[in-house]
């Protein structure tokens, strides 16, 4: 009899350094019912040799060595080989709690869902953050199509997710999962967890939030894509996951909901991969959503993130405004244009006519708004992105996305 209750998938590339300790807290767990399948999309370093030894240590390990096809390849890959009732995806350069999949597994099973999702911890540069969802719950499939569903992708507020979008802090049905991954375009390489999960979310009937943190997410500012490439190569990128997004969603939300969910979603993902500023042919200003900010304003940035990063890089190029700052509170050896990241404290309000937040998420922006105003900075100073819908709608179909939100070029 097969005792496989859960099939634990790790796509695995050039990570060797993080690797280990992502193994060992999975062969730590609490939960023994479990199968590990290690995927190596054709990692060049020595991840592949990593894997193998494990396996002749542990018999519940399963190793795949695959030629390289991205992210999304492994996943489906993994999926094809697992065996358990349950699908839980971890990231190889991040870990685990011990009770990971105990907690996983019963929270599944003591209220029959088809979905659960957990908090997680974000560990960067060695401080570890507590991240926890807030709709915390059990949901029926009404529930879900009433409340959830409406609210997953663009919760009303720019532009937070109900929903997280990430695969690595829930634990998904295998045979559900199958019928929504192996859809997927292998071409989708932006926003890969977007589509697994609001596709399942809207093929589900049950679902339970928990607020107990489990996973220990690892923010690597080496990680971080740091200069976009062609932009239409990445708008067509992200239309054909928001094309995916719609086809799966249609069934369960209203034209026009679906729509502003979308329409949101994918500004922001817009905004955050081209720094804000999106810029012309020509190398001009084609749309600036930072409101009252001008040509040569004195600007202080806040966040090394990715926004942070594409936003100092983007107008390293365009010379719009002028960087007098770039500050963190996570601040770091890095350095972008002759900018590198300071603490808060450095920062006064006559040095500057503008301080830009760089986040899409209402929560954090105005978590971080506070702190600056205790640190005695004018909030009248804080920038905010433009939200105007009408405003978004134009700039989408100027761009060259269609009603489908593919994007096809001008």
């Amino acid at each position: 009899m097969n005792t496989v209750k859960i099939s634990v998938i790790v796509p695995i590339f050039r990570i060797e350094k993080y690797l280990p300790k992502c193994i060992d807290s999975l062969l730590d767990q609490s939960f023994l019912d479990f199968e590990l399948i290690l995927v190596d999309d054709g990692s060049p370093d020595n991840c592949p040799k990593i894997c193998d030894d494990y396996a002749k240590i542990d018999n519940r390990i399963k190793v795949i060595h695959k030629k390289n096809g991205g992210l999304l390849s492994a996943r489906k890959e993994g999926l094809n080989n697992a065996e358990g009732k349950y699908i839980s995806y971890v990231d190889g350069d991040d870990w685990v709690d011990k009770y990971y999949l105990d907690t996983l597994f019963k929270l599944a099973e003591a209220n029959d869902s088809d979905l659960v999702v957990t908090g997680h911890f974000r560990e960067f540069d060695g401080k570890i953050e507590t991240i926890k969802p807030k709709m915390v719950g059990i949901y029926n499939e009404r529930e879900l199509k009433s409340s959830i569903i409406p609210n997953a992708i663009y919760n009303g507020e720019f532009c937070e997710h109900g929903i997280s979008t990430y695969v690595w802090n829930k634990l998904f049905k295998r045979e559900l999962l199958c019928d929504v991954l192996f859809d997927v375009p292998n071409e989708i390489v932006m926003g890969e967890d977007a589509a697994i999960t609001f596709g399942y979310l809207a093929i589900s009937k049950s679902l339970v939030i928990s607020r107990i943190p489990l996973y220990y997410y690892r923010q690597r500012h080496d990680s971080i894509v740091k200069s976009i490439e062609n932009p239409k190569t990445e708008y067509y990128r992200l239309g054909l996951l928001m094309n995916f997004l719609k086809l799966k969603l249609n069934h369960v939300l209203d034209a026009h909901t679906l729509s502003k969910q979308i329409r949101y979603y994918l500004y922001s993902q817009i905004l955050v991969r081209s720094g804000g500023l999106i810029l012309s042919e020509s190398g001009g200003i084609f749309f600036n959503p930072f409101l009252r900010v001008k040509q040569n304003s004195k600007v202080v940035v806040y966040s090394s993130g990715s926004f942070g990063q594409h936003i100092l890089s983007t107008n390293f190029k365009a010379d719009f405004f002028q960087i007098i700052k770039w500050i963190d509170v996570d601040f770091h050896d890095l350095k972008i244009g002759g900018n590198s990241v300071q603490p808060i404290s450095s920062i006064t309000n006559s040095e500057f006519d503008f301080l830009i937040i760089g986040t899409i998420n209402p929560s954090i922006y105005e978590s971080i708004k506070i702190e600056l105003g205790l640190m005695g900075i004018d909030e009248n100073k804080i920038v905010k992105i433009n939200t105007d819908e009408k405003e978004i709608k134009t700039l989408l179909i100027d761009l060259g996305f269609d009603e489908d939100f593919l994007f096809k070029e001008n």
